[in-house]
Formats: C-alpha cells, sequence, structure tokens
C-alpha cells in the first residue's frame, strides 16, 4: 500500500467516525473509522520507513578502470565460443 492508500485510509476513518451519523444494526462505524485510521497511521510509519532507507546511495567501492589501449572487436570467433 502507497502513501497514498494510507491517506486514504485516514480520511475514510475519520469521515466514518467524525462526519457521519449513521446507525447500522450489528456494526460500530464509530470504531470501523477508528481502525481505519490506525491502520492508515501505521501504514504511513511503515511507509516512510521504508522509503528512508531506499533513499541511501552508497558510492561504489572499486573504481571502474577501462582500459583504452584494448581495442575491442567483435568478430564472433574470439569471443570465447569457439576457442
Amino acid at each position: 500500500m502507497g502513501l497514498g492508500g494510507c491517506i486514504i485510509l485516514i480520511a475514510v476513518g475519520a469521515i466514518l467516525t467524525f462526519a457521519t451519523d449513521w446507525d447500522m444494526q450489528g456494526v460500530n462505524l464509530d470504531l470501523v473509522g477508528i481502525i481505519f485510521m490506525i491502520v492508515g497511521l501505521i501504514g504511513v510509519a511503515t511507509f516512510s520507513s521504508i522509503a528512508r532507507r531506499r533513499r541511501v546511495v552508497v558510492p561504489p567501492a572499486t573504481p571502474v578502470v577501462d582500459d583504452p589501449a584494448r581495442p575491442r572487436t567483435r568478430d564472433g570467433y574470439s569471443d570465447g565460443y569457439g576457442v
């Protein structure tokens, strides 16, 4: 679930808890709204911790050096398959 889904869960939960006065038999909409808000907050916290880890950039350990003195030609026979 992305950040947008978590925010939608929080918004729907707040609407069910604070903005509606529906009465359904066997379902407490206030409790359902609170559960939606809690799940949305947990999702936001999880998403932000994962996004923080994803931003870490590690520099390469060894530099890549290309040898310009040796030209690279491919004739189909010297690439290791026919030798």
